[in-house]
């Protein structure tokens, strides 16, 4: 009895086996994938509404964007040697802003770093340094600056400082986080004291990092310094506002040009000092 019913069984598991079906997803992961879909749809569509954008432009800006390039080209190269001044202007202004930022940026790192802050007051103090100073924009910061002290390059280097302060804090709070506890224990352990500490244990360590994020932090800044100049805070882009205001569009091709390359020149020599610390 129990042989003929074993064939019969296993028959049955077969048939079983070639019904089912695998599903990546149950039931539930299904409707909530769906529900967010179909919530992510909607506000689209709400904002899309809210915005109440004109689209009647777009049936002539073909026309406009091909009167604007006739009018910018060619380019004006006799106004190169008005934009020089500006233009290194603008550098020394990504340059000076960045260093101001690092020199500021040093303390509040590790002061938001959990291994290096005397207590929760002053780590609280740190993060909250750092997320004042990304939260607000860098046009934002030379808007302030220029009511402060005055149109000029002063108000643009205040800026990019202070826009700078958050990002470099941020990123060298999270290295300092991250070394390796125990050679900071070994030179406590022979006796060294915390400015031993900190030289010896902790800045090598983070040493890479800096390097990265300083050169980085500089890249941004050349690109931010180029257009500082539309709110007042020197540089390059007092040029660009006045050839535009002035429509004189061969010029802001050429000055739009400059500004390319000087981008196109920080980024290599960025990516050159960040590759040599990998």
């Amino acid at each position: 009895m129990s042989e003929s019913s074993t064939p019969h069984n296993a028959g049955q598991q077969d048939d079983s086996r070639k019904h089912r079906e695998w599903n990546r997803f149950s039931l539930r992961q299904r409707l909530t994938r769906f529900l967010s879909l179909a919530v992510s749809l909607i506000v689209v569509i709400v904002s899309w509404r809210f915005l109440d954008m004109n689209f009647y432009y777009m049936w002539t800006a073909s026309a406009t964007i091909q009167d604007l390039l006739g009018r910018m080209f060619p380019p004006d190269i006799g106004y190169t040697h008005e934009i020089m001044g500006p233009l290194i202007e603008t550098i020394n202004m990504a340059i000076v802003g960045t260093i101001l930022a690092i020199l500021l940026a040093l303390p509040v790192a590790f002061l938001a770093a959990r291994n290096t802050t005397p207590n929760k007051i002053t780590y609280g103090l740190g993060k909250f340094i750092i997320s004042f100073t990304r939260s607000v924009n860098v046009i934002i910061w030379a808007l302030i600056f220029v009511v402060v002290f005055g149109p000029g390059a002063l108000s643009g280097v205040l800026a990019l400082a202070m826009r700078s302060i958050g990002f470099v804090s941020k990123l060298l709070a999270e290295a300092i986080e991250e070394i390796d506890p125990n050679q900071v224990e070994a030179i406590a352990a022979t006796g060294g004291s915390s400015f031993d500490i900190l030289v010896y244990g902790i800045v090598p360590q983070i040493k890479p990092a800096f390097i990265g994020v300083a050169t980085y932090r500089w890249d941004i800044n050349v690109r931010a310094a180029t257009i500082l100049g539309l709110v007042g805070a020197g540089g390059i882009g007092v040029q660009l506002n006045t050839s535009v205001n002035y429509f004189n569009w061969d010029a802001v091709l050429t000055i739009l040009i400059a500004i390319l390359v000087i981008v196109a020149i920080s980024e290599v020599v960025s990516a050159y000092f960040r590759s040599k610390t990998t």
